[in-house]
């Protein structure tokens, strides 16, 4: 069983854009309950399928396998609600921990959040000076609730 421990971030400037090159992904959820999420998502040409406990704080339980990529992509299109998330996702290494930087595109087009996994939710970090302020405890930056609520109509 996997635990995610994850602090989210906005950002202050794009000086990060020069420390990575981006992978796009393409994501969707499958409707659920109880504030548990089931995610597919295609990076490349690999397909997942994730699923994820509520959040507590900023952790969660979180499952992932690997899937073919025809059926990530037969899920996209028949079982996740649309609008689908697009992004690019740039990975930074800075201070030890590895920072993912998600800007997103379609109807959250403007948005980039820095996101970093921990080893426990006590853990000190550093933060990079392009960091700004913390919204890990704000539902609006889940990408589960950008689908129903994307960026562009807040």
């Amino acid at each position: 069983m996997a635990k995610e421990i994850e602090r989210k971030y906005l950002l202050k400037d794009d000086s990060w854009r020069k420390l990575a090159q981006g992978t796009v992904y393409c994501q969707g959820y499958i409707p659920t309950q109880h504030q548990v999420t089931v995610r597919v998502r295609i990076v490349g040409k690999q397909g997942y399928l994730t699923i994820k406990s509520p959040t507590v704080e900023c952790s969660r339980l979180e499952f992932e396998y690997p899937i073919p990529l025809e059926d990530a992509q037969e899920m996209l299109r028949t079982l996740c609600e649309q609008p689908l998330i697009e992004k690019t996702r740039y990975k930074i290494e800075w201070e030890g921990l590895i920072w993912e930087i998600d800007e997103f595109e379609g109807l959250n087009k403007g948005l980039i959040l820095a996101e970093v996994e921990l080893n426990n939710i006590n853990q000190q970090i550093v933060l990079p000076p392009w960091v700004g302020e913390e919204v890990s405890q704000d539902p609006r930056y889940f990408n589960s609730q950008l689908v129903t609520h994307p960026y562009s109509q807040w």
